[in-house]
């Protein structure tokens, strides 16, 4: 095992499976010269040349209905949005083309297209820039959701993504970026909707999303000085979602915090407790707990900080049904 950044993953994600399936291709904006925008194709271009990697225009209706349309043609298609913010100007394409082709045509059409886009707080963008975007997806059928928060996911996830034959929505996380985890040499991939129990615990579940992963350690750290022993959940795919994984940790502690970095109305930490719920209400102890951003657009700079959850509000919703 070595240790690499969870940018660097997606770089190896991206070599490995290009040069194991020659119909695989890649588009977005400046790929060529940038290896992405924050540089997750870095090298990329310069491997497979101009008739497997473009660069396109920044019209990302565009390019994004360009390549549903590769997809639809039987070419394997990675294609980045910059941000995911940006992802609204090619919501038609996604929701309502790739998302549905395979039941409007009874299965005899597939899209095979992976759409990534890096989403959140972390490099200080601003409103248009940082957002989480991951519930304006939730509801549409037909879309898969994978949102990894460490190196190791990133790659195993983007790898399983790039071989299926669905389209999928692959967020990585502008915070998680640069962030290290331990990644086998060896060829792996991590199979959709399998949740990955990251600190097993008695107490109280939280089940965290992405950079939320990272502070809901740190915060579980904290409580264990005072004798509260927390399990931290990380879903690692969004669609399909690992129920029973969730459930039976829930089943055990009977105490649930949900973490992640929108606001929380409307937001995909509803959608979970909600089928928490439905699921394992005679198992609950105490109410369940949800944290998130405030309920207002992301501020420019460094202000960004006291709109989204961190470790100390984890640890707030923790104790307060303790």
């Amino acid at each position: 095992m070595r240790e690499i950044t969870y940018m660097q993953a997606l770089q190896e994600a991206h070599m490995e499976e290009m040069k194991r399936d020659e119909n695989i291709f890649l588009m977005g904006i400046e790929l060529r010269h940038m290896g992405s925008g924050i540089g997750q194709t870095a090298g990329v271009f310069k491997e497979f040349g101009p008739d497997r990697v473009f660069d396109t225009p920044i019209s990302e209706s565009g390019y994004v209905g360009t390549a549903v349309g590769l997809a639809l043609g039987g070419v394997r298609t990675i294609v980045e949005v910059q941000f995911a913010d940006f992802l609204s100007y090619a919501f038609d394409s996604i929701v309502n083309q790739a998302a549905k082709m395979r039941y409007l045509s009874d299965g005899k059409v597939s899209v095979p297209l992976v759409i990534r886009a890096p989403q959140g707080m972390g490099f200080y963008f601003g409103a248009q820039h940082s957002q989480c975007v991951d519930s304006w997806f939730m509801n549409a059928p037909g879309l898969k959701i994978a949102i990894p928060s460490n190196a190791y996911d990133a790659k195993g996830l983007l790898k399983t993504a790039i071989r299926d034959d669905d389209p999928v929505l692959f967020l990585e996380h502008k915070a998680c970026i640069f962030t290290k985890s331990e990644v086998p040499e060896e060829e792996y991939l991590i199979p959709f909707g399998q949740a990955k129990v990251v600190r097993p615990g008695t107490d109280v579940t939280i089940v965290a999303m992405q950079k939320m992963v990272w502070d809901s350690m740190e915060a579980a750290e904290e409580l264990q000085k005072e004798g509260i022993n927390v399990e931290v959940i990380d879903p690692r795919t969004l669609i399909p979602l690992d129920k029973k994984t969730i459930f039976d940790s829930v089943k055990k502690t009977g105490k649930v915090v949900i973490v992640n970095e929108s606001p929380l109305r409307g937001s995909v930490s509803g959608e979970i407790s909600s089928l928490i719920s439905d699921s394992c209400f005679t198992y609950l102890k105490a109410p369940i707990k949800r944290v998130g951003a405030a309920n207002i657009p992301i501020p420019f700079g460094a202000n960004e900080v006291h709109v989204l959850p961190n470790k100390n509000d984890i640890i707030a919703a923790v104790k307060s049904i303790i």
